[in-house]
């Protein structure tokens, strides 16, 4: 009869020579396992889609309101954040949901052309504001003009539009039949704002040509509501 001893040996010669099982991994230890060595690459996968999604984003407008009315501020001064806000909730309320989004916003833009320090800061300021505003000409989105300085306005852009809203003859730069003081609008001056912050302002709105003149019907209406009983 064999000893204990050679049957224990010959049992580990039997394992020893038996063929090792594969191991055998669930489905979560794969995905972890996976994702131990590809996490670099879904790092930057997931940065360049953050990158290209908020790029869209801005550029398609999603999740922001519209603005029905644009109204530009053409001036030396500064309108207050805190006196903007109260303008284009004051002008909402008198106008209509134009392009149906549900909500009425006005938006008042600023373009600032500063006149005092150093000649050097003047002009840089100028040039930026004169850059922007143009952009905007060229793009149509103000149809409204608030300025403090009329005549240098038409003089610079020939931009402000006869009181009828058709276009002044190319040496026309004269802004008494196209521009309504604040004070002579009883529509501005019926709003809850504070009168000094748009004392001496000029209302005027920019003419269109051609096709471009299409699809203005709701700014002339808002308009013609602004200046209703005004005096030139």
């Amino acid at each position: 009869m064999a000893s204990e001893y050679l049957k224990q040996k010959a049992q580990k010669e039997i394992e020893a020579e038996a063929p090792e099982k594969p191991i055998v991994y669930t489905r979560r230890e794969k995905i972890m396992n996976w994702l131990h060595y590809h996490w670099y690459w879904i790092a930057i996968g997931a940065v360049i889609l953050i990158v290209v999604g908020t790029m869209l984003w801005n550029v398609l407008g999603i999740g922001k309101v519209r603005p029905d009315y644009v109204f530009a501020y053409v001036g030396k001064e500064s309108i207050s954040n805190e006196q903007t806000e109260a303008f284009e909730e004051a002008l909402a309320l008198l106008g209509a949901d134009v392009n149906g989004d549900g909500t009425v916003k006005v938006e008042l833009r600023q373009y600032l052309m500063k006149r005092t320090g150093d000649a050097e800061t003047a002009l840089f300021y100028n040039q930026a504001a004169d850059a922007k505003l143009l952009a905007d000409i060229t793009k149509g989105d103000s149809y409204f003009f608030l300025t403090d300085d009329p005549k240098g306005l038409q003089r610079s852009y020939w931009i402000l539009a006869n009181t009828d809203g058709s276009e002044p003859d190319e040496d026309d730069r004269n802004v008494s039949e196209k521009v309504f003081l604040w004070e002579n609008c009883p529509t501005l001056m019926g709003l809850d704002l504070d009168r000094a912050a748009f004392s001496g302002l000029s209302l005027g709105r920019r003419w269109f040509s051609g096709k471009a003149a299409d699809g203005h019907e709701a700014d002339e209406a808002f308009w013609n509501l602004l200046t209703k009983g005004a005096a030139q």
